[in-house]
């Protein structure tokens, strides 16, 4: 997929039919307004270099796929309110300072592990891939990746980012909540890359990840978070190589900026203790700093009754893991990344339940974490500090 900022091959973009519309979408883009300010980028990367040094934790969580139709104050202010909860139980349980990073204003982009998708009655289709591509609705038209899709995007995502500030008030910058998304979709990120005093910045959001499916040397991603002086996250899976990880911090962060570069390692419980020790070990040797989040659910999905699931055991054991690999090489376990929910839902469930019940599943997606899950692995996390 070309784009305007790169003609490096790209991962994970969604056909689309219309050409002369998606090349319209990306000029109007890039005519609009920045989403995010420069000097708010610069707030977080302040945080995130505490964190980096070892002074400060960061809780990153949100919806796995955002809709549109969420984007509207009450239910934003819910979700902020549960991400502030949430980093308030770090800051008194460590006594340190905790940046709150959520999954808000623009994770309207899912890469998918196949192009279609197969309905129970056999009926196959487009996957659905985020709002700002298609329609998650079982419908050959809606499922057609439509480019004014990401217009839509742009100005949900003001809407809730104009929330979220209001949220600010009276806090300390370091207590914000800030946003952050993939940065998966090239016709949406690439016109929203904007020149700064400090040079080019993601106006998109604050702090974006470019994805394990999307982290190739020489891709498009990489090139994009390049030009930017964001605070960036990779995420890091089971094909994640110590030369890997190495280099993609050699390339994000060459000059070794405290806070810049975060690694999300999300290799799940049954390999994380085999594959994580050696490309944390390569990193450390290499030198540059990076923040280490553990992302305990990406790496822990199974389907249970037909419900694509994650058992709480299974991520209680990668955060326990996580942390102690990253102690043993003495580096500092710098928080969590996970998907989560302040609805009452049922999609994330216990092995110790006899017969898993999905009463109250909503994700359009993957399954997220309910409030009262969130609390047990933060605590438990805490814990292990």
């Amino acid at each position: 997929m070309d784009t305007s900022l790169t003609r490096r091959p790209a991962l994970q973009q969604p056909y689309w039919p219309d050409e002369m519309a998606l090349a319209e979408a990306e000029r109007e883009l890039a005519a609009l307004p920045a989403l995010t300010t420069e000097d708010e980028v610069v707030d977080l990367m302040r945080g995130m270099a505490l964190v980096a040094d070892g002074s400060a934790l960061v809780v990153q969580g949100g919806d796995c796929a955002e809709r549109f139709h969420e984007a509207v104050p009450e239910l934003v202010r819910q979700k902020v309110d549960h991400l502030q909860g949430l980093a308030a139980l770090l800051r008194a349980g460590s006594r340190l300072p905790a940046v709150a990073i959520s999954r808000i204003a623009g994770q309207y982009g899912k890469p998918r592990s196949s192009p279609f998708e197969t309905e129970d009655s056999g009926r196959q289709m487009p996957s659905y891939c985020g709002d700002a591509v298609n329609d998650p609705a079982f419908d050959p038209v809606l499922r057609v990746p439509d480019p004014r899709r990401l217009i839509t995007a742009y100005h949900c995502s003001g809407a809730v980012l104009n929330e979220l500030r209001r949220s600010w008030s009276g806090r300390p910058i370091i207590e914000r909540v800030y946003a952050s998304h993939e940065l998966l979709l090239l016709p949406y990120e690439s016109p929203l890359v904007r020149g700064g005093v400090r040079g080019g910045y993601s106006a998109s959001t604050h702090f974006g990840w470019i994805g394990e499916r999307t982290r190739n040397p020489g891709g498009a991603h990489l090139e994009l978070a390049q030009s930017v002086h964001n605070p960036i996250g990779v995420k890091l899976g089971p094909s994640t190589s110590p030369q890997d990880a190495v280099e993609l911090s050699r390339t994000l962060n060459p000059q070794g900026v405290p806070g810049r570069l975060a690694f999300i390692a999300r290799f799940g419980a049954k390999e994380v203790d085999r594959l994580l020790p050696p490309v944390v070990e390569a990193v450390a040797g290499y030198g540059a700093p990076v923040v280490w989040l553990c992302d305990p659910m990406h790496g822990n999905g199974l389907r249970l009754a037909g419900f694509k699931t994650r058992l709480i055991e299974s991520m209680r054991a990668e955060i326990t893991s996580f942390t102690r690999i990253l102690q043993a090489n003495g580096r500092w376990p710098a928080g969590l990344h996970l998907e989560l929910t302040p609805d009452p839902v049922t999609e994330c469930v216990s092995s110790r339940s006899a017969e898993p019940r999905f009463t109250d599943y909503r994700s359009t997606c993957d399954p997220r974490l309910n409030p009262e899950q969130s609390v047990e692995l933060v605590a438990h996390f805490l814990t292990l500090l």
